[in-house]
């Protein structure tokens, strides 16, 4: 592989500017991958596995977290027309414009939260199994509450490096299982992401360097310690399995709502994207549920757009990073501000994916601004990546090719398009005000 800043996709991403690139690898029919050495092949089954065990910890999660008692312990977002936004500011867009509420997920209050519990989860009834403590699936999980499981569960760790939503996810469901709880904060990450965890007894271990460095430094430290189980964002399945969940939840929500997706009515979704795992796992997801009829894309910012660098490695390379075409990482979207993507997540994306487009700091801000205004939902900057989706889409020749590639266009009309929004729900109200302050500024008179 030659480097990508010797063609004209690197010179554009060096240069900062918004680009929409269509993954000549994408197979719309698709809906497996290649497995990676070491890796098992993963499918739908393993998808409703994932889903099976987040609801017989239902009763656990629920007793854990008041929040849950509504949904009967079961971590899921709504499905959300975006009648007004669509109207206000997708006027020429054709068929409807929705929004998956990621943003709101609880306990977490972001998209990592179905896979960052899972994750802990697997440990969690790993350990216990192992321990006598359940038999098997059948068994009463709210045994896992005791005080014999938490001085259990005292002995081990449970480590992540994270920009901060992962983090969140990790630290909190661990410490409330009784797990010492360990989160490398990367230099992107929110002061009030820390002072959140620490709140909830899980200890923060700051680096003055990027997302990699942090992984680097959290995954060797949990290595060195037997009792130390680290939650790899770059090549987990289970977290992967944890996140592709929400695929099954939004088929249940769009038919609850009587939305189509079939050949005449096309799916299209917009996802933020940093590592690769939490979009990859949806990406993954959906395909499995929805097959050729759902269209994914991902959105990074123009100064981190490592997955979109990634995606254009072969199969046996490592992905370059973004410093190599010149970028810096420089974004208020700490929960993308990501230099390196997974190569693993990569080449299971590797045919399910239609494309990505990049996004500047500015569009963040203008979009979380009018969503607030038009819909009344409030979302962290990363969270508005996808918002320019749309557009891109229907607005660019890029976008109109994709259309023509995939025969599309007579059914246009017909398409519901999916803002898939991913976090939010924790940010302080002066943070908050602060963002909308900033998209005011940035929205035409």
């Amino acid at each position: 592989m030659g480097h990508i800043i010797d063609t004209p996709l690197g010179q554009t991403l060096s240069a900062g500017k918004p680009v929409l690139w269509l993954n000549p690898s994408f197979q719309a029919e698709s809906t497996g991958f290649k497995s990676m050495e070491g890796k098992d092949t993963l499918s739908l089954a393993d998808i409703h596995q994932a889903d099976q065990r987040l609801r017989r910890f239902a009763p656990l999660l629920q007793t854990l977290f008041p929040e849950l008692h509504d949904s009967h312990g079961l971590i899921e977002s709504k499905l959300l027309s975006a009648a007004n936004l669509h109207r206000q500011h997708y006027p020429e867009l054709s068929g409807k414009l929705m929004i998956k509420g990621d943003h709101a997920l609880p306990v977490a209050g972001s998209i990592k939260a179905r896979g960052g519990i899972h994750e802990v989860l697997c440990h969690a009834e790993k350990l216990a199994r192992q321990h006598g403590i359940i038999s098997g699936p059948d068994d009463d999980y709210l045994k896992l509450l005791s005080p014999t499981t938490k001085a259990l569960f005292s002995a081990y760790e449970i480590a992540v490096s994270s920009t901060g939503n992962l983090g969140l996810s990790i630290g909190i469901i661990s410490a409330a299982l009784g797990f010492k709880a360990v989160v490398h904060m990367s230099v992107e990450a929110k002061q009030w992401k820390k002072q959140r965890l620490r709140d909830r007894g899980v200890t923060v271990v700051e680096h003055s360097e990027d997302y990699s460095s942090a992984v680097a430094a959290g995954r060797a430290a949990s290595n060195a310690d037997a009792n130390s189980y680290f939650v790899d964002d770059e090549n987990s399945p289970r977290l992967f399995l944890g996140y592709a969940v929400a695929a099954l939840r939004l088929e249940q929500q769009l038919i609850e709502q009587q939305i189509s997706v079939d050949a005449q009515h096309p799916l299209f979704v917009y996802i933020p994207c940093g590592v690769g795992g939490a979009p990859g796992g949806i990406n993954f997801g959906l395909k499995q549920v929805f097959g050729q009829h759902v269209h994914c894309f991902f959105a990074e910012p123009v100064q981190a757009p490592c997955v979109l660098i990634g995606m254009q490695a072969d199969n046996t390379d490592q992905p370059e990073s973004v410093y190599q075409v010149g970028l810096s990482v420089d974004t208020e979207a700490d929960g993308l501000a990501v230099s390196l993507a997974s190569a693993w997540v990569c080449t299971v994306i590797e045919q399910l994916l239609s494309g990505i487009f990049t996004v500047t700091d500015d569009e963040l801000f203008r979009h979380l601004y009018q969503l607030s205004q038009s819909e009344g939902l409030e979302i962290e900057p990363s969270a508005a990546a996808g918002f320019s989706g749309p557009s891109w889409l229907t607005d660019t020749e890029p976008g109109k090719a994709y259309q023509r590639q995939q025969q599309l266009e007579p059914v246009m009309h017909n398409a519901t398009h999916l803002l898939w929004t991913t976090g939010g729900l924790f940010v302080p109200p002066a943070e908050m005000q602060k963002f909308q302050q900033r998209g005011a500024l940035l929205v035409p008179a």
